[in-house]
């Protein structure tokens, strides 16, 4: 007879904090969003332009940022329009902050 481990799972909002981590964990995605956060409105145009990366490189980035629910881009030809995604920019805002929150060790012995 075999025994299965049990596996363990992870909350969905620790799951969603490290996918927003994972998108955010390079500095042209920083980059990008840092760029569409500073834009009034939806920002139509090639990011490439605004960003020392090639245009693959870029697009490559925006399906990370997108692919993780930060962004939205939409076709409208020729151009694409890309915005970030509010509810989510708040609420990966909220989970980084409660994540930096968490109190550490006090300890002065410990990990030094």
């Amino acid at each position: 007879m075999l025994i299965m481990a049990e596996k363990k799972t992870y909350c969905i909002k620790t799951e969603t904090l490290a996918r927003f981590a994972k998108a955010l964990g390079h500095p042209a995605r920083i980059a990008i969003m840092k760029f569409l956060a500073k834009q009034k409105t939806c920002y139509f145009g090639d990011i490439h332009e605004e960003l020392p990366i090639a245009q693959a490189t870029v697009s490559q980035h925006l399906k990370e940022l997108k692919d993780a629910g930060l962004i939205q881009g939409e076709i409208e030809t020729p151009k694409v329009k890309y915005c970030i995604v509010r509810e989510n920019w708040e609420y990966a805002k909220e989970l980084f902050a409660e994540l930096f929150q968490t109190e550490i060790c006090k300890d002065k012995d410990c990990c030094q």
